[in-house]
């Protein structure tokens, strides 16, 4: 099992969550989150002063696939939250040890 983590624009959260739902993933998790990368942030103007953004909102969304999975979804998500300009995202891949349903018992692939 791997743990796949996906920082993306906000206005894409809809259509990566539609995307990930056709290929069967129903659980996700979501975050509102604030960073940068490349694009370091930007400038804007609020009553005439000059004042610099530096952490961008993004979305962080967590979710946990079989192994077998993992190409297809990431694959899903690039496809869905590219928009060709900087700051598009990233996406980190983590292995998982372990999965426990709390609610069941149920444990790994059967608890996803």
């Amino acid at each position: 099992m791997k743990k796949i983590e996906a920082v993306i624009k906000p206005f894409k959260l809809d259509e990566v969550r539609e995307a990930l739902s056709e290929m069967g993933i129903s659980g996700l998790t979501v975050t509102e989150v604030k960073g940068f990368g490349r694009q370091k942030g930007h400038t804007e103007l609020y009553r005439g002063a000059e004042y610099v953004v530096d952490f961008l909102p993004k979305v962080k969304i967590e979710i946990v696939v079989a192994t077998e999975q993992v190409d297809a979804a990431i694959e899903a998500i690039i496809k869905a939250a590219r928009t060709g300009k900087i700051g598009d995202g990233k996406i980190f891949v983590m292995p998982v040890e372990q999965v426990v349903r709390i609610r069941t018992g149920e444990t790994n692939e059967a608890a996803i």
